[in-house]
C-alpha cells in the first residue's frame, strides 16, 4: 500500500497491471461463447489435440519464430481446427479475423520466468510476456483453454461454471449495494443536518468501493459468457441502476477536506490499490485516500459541496450541478437558496430551479422521515 506522500505518483506497475487488465478483458470478449474463435477453441478440445495460438503478429514475434508456412487467410473456426492438426503454433492476427501462419515454432527467451510445467504451457507463458501479445494454450490432456496475457493466466471454463460464479457474485452484489445504500442514506441525513464527519464518509467510500469491485468482477463473468450472459447483464444492469458516478462525486463533495489529498484520480487509484483486508480496516482506508485515521481526524465534521445529490436529482446536467456546487461552496447554503437564487446563476432557468428545488426538499424529507 501506498503513503499517502506518494499519492501525486502513478506507480508504473500499477499502470502496467492496468494495461494488462484491459487487454485481458478485450481479449475475453474475443474468445467469448458465441464468438467464431471460441467455436474453433472447442472444435479443438474436442478434437483432442492441442493447440498454441498467438493472438498478434510483430517483429518480436517474427524474431522467435522458425518454420512454419505463411497462409494469409481469413479466419474461420474450422479453418482453425485443421491447422492445429499439424505440429507448431498458429498466429492469428490481433482481432482473430485473419490467419497469418501455422505450423510454426516459437523460441521465446528461456531466462524469462514461468511457473508452467508443461512444453507448450510454458512456452505459451514466456511469448506472452516477451511479445506483449495474448497467447492461448489449448491442452490435450488436461481438455482445458488457458490464457496468458502478460503476466496473467486465465483458463476459460465452460459456460455452466461462469454462471454458477456469477449468479453468487451477484447475490453478493445485492447484499453489499443493500448496505451500501443504508450507509449512504445515514450521511444524506448528516449532510442535511449539518453534521457529518470525516468517519461517515469513509465509511460510505468504503462500502462504495466494495460495490465497484463485486461489479467489476461480474464484468468480467460478462464478458467471458458472451451470448450466454444476457440475463446475468439484466440483473446486473438492474442492481447497479443509478450508482453512476456514485465515487466520483463523493469525492467531489469532500476532496478538499482531506488534508493530504491529490487529484480525485489519484485518491480512487490509491483506494483500489487496497487489498480486501486491507480495505474492511476504516483506518487504513483513512490513510491510503491521505488523512489521518486518529480519532480527531475521523470524528471531525466536514461540510460537502453537494455534487452528490445534486447529481441524484433527475434532468439536472451535470453543468448545471456543476455551477450550483461552485456557487454556494456549502451544501447547507443550496438547501436554504430559495427559487430566486437558483434562477440567479447562470444555466439554472425558472424550470431548472424549480426541479432543483422540489428534488433538494424531496431529498430532505426523505432523509428526516428516515
Amino acid at each position: 500500500m501506498r503513503s499517502p506522500s506518494n499519492l501525486h505518483s502513478l506507480d508504473p506497475q500499477a499502470a502496467a497491471n492496468r494495461a494488462s487488465s484491459e487487454l485481458l478483458l478485450s481479449t475475453l470478449a474475443a474468445a467469448a461463447p458465441g464468438t467464431e474463435l471460441r467455436d474453433g477453441l472447442e472444435r479443438i478440445l474436442r478434437g483432442r489435440t492441442g493447440a498454441l495460438i498467438v493472438l498478434g503478429s510483430s517483429r518480436t514475434v517474427n524474431s522467435i519464430s522458425t518454420g512454419g508456412f505463411s497462409i494469409e487467410i481469413e479466419f474461420s473456426a474450422t479453418r482453425l481446427r485443421e491447422l492445429a492438426k499439424m505440429d507448431g503454433a498458429i498466429v492469428l492476427d490481433r482481432d482473430a479475423r485473419r490467419i497469418h501462419s501455422a505450423g510454426v515454432q516459437l523460441l521465446p527467451n528461456p531466462a524469462i520466468e514461468t511457473t508452467e510445467s508443461g512444453t507448450r504451457h510454458r512456452t505459451a507463458e514466456r511469448v506472452a510476456k516477451q511479445t506483449g501479445f495474448p497467447v492461448i494454450s489449448v491442452s490435450q490432456s488436461m481438455q482445458i483453454i488457458q490464457l496468458y496475457v502478460h503476466n496473467i493466466r486465465h483458463v476459460l471454463e465452460a459456460s455452466d461454471r461462469i454462471l454458477s460464479h456469477a449468479n453468487q457474485a451477484l447475490d453478493t452484489l445485492e447484499r453489499y449495494k443493500s448496505r451500501l445504500d443504508e450507509v449512504t442514506a445515514t450521511l444524506t441525513y448528516l449532510e442535511v443536518v449539518d453534521r457529518a464527519t470525516m468517519a461517515d464518509v469513509l465509511v460510505v467510500l468504503q462500502r462504495q468501493e466494495m460495490v465497484r469491485r463485486i461489479s467489476a468482477e461480474i464484468s468480467t463473468y460478462i464478458l467471458e459468457l458472451g451470448q450466454d450472459g444476457r440475463l446475468v447483464t439484466l440483473q446486473h444492469e438492474e442492481l447497479m441502476g443509478s450508482y453512476g458516478n456514485a465515487q466520483l462525486n463523493l469525492l467531489r463533495d469532500y476532496i478538499d477536506a482531506i488534508p493530504e489529498h491529490a487529484e480525485i484520480d489519484d485518491v480512487l487509484r490509491n483506494l483500489a490499490l487496497l487489498s480486501g483486508t486491507e480495505l474492511i480496516d476504516i483506518d487504513l482506508v483513512a490513510r491510503s485516500i491521505g488523512t489521518s485515521a486518529s480519532s480527531e481526524a475521523l470524528d471531525r465534521h466536514v461540510y460537502p459541496l453537494g455534487y452528490r445529490v445534486l447529481s441524484s436529482i433527475r434532468r439536472v446536467p451535470s453543468l448545471v450541478v456543476e455551477r450550483l456546487a461552485t456557487h454556494f461552496g456549502r451544501f447547507s447554503e443550496l438547501l436554504a437558496a430559495d427559487i430566486d437564487e437558483l434562477v440567479s446563476i447562470e444555466g439554472v432557468g425558472q424550470h431548472r430551479a424549480r426541479i432543483v428545488r422540489e428534488g433538494l426538499n424531496r431529498i430532505v424529507e426523505e432523509a428526516t422521515e428516515n
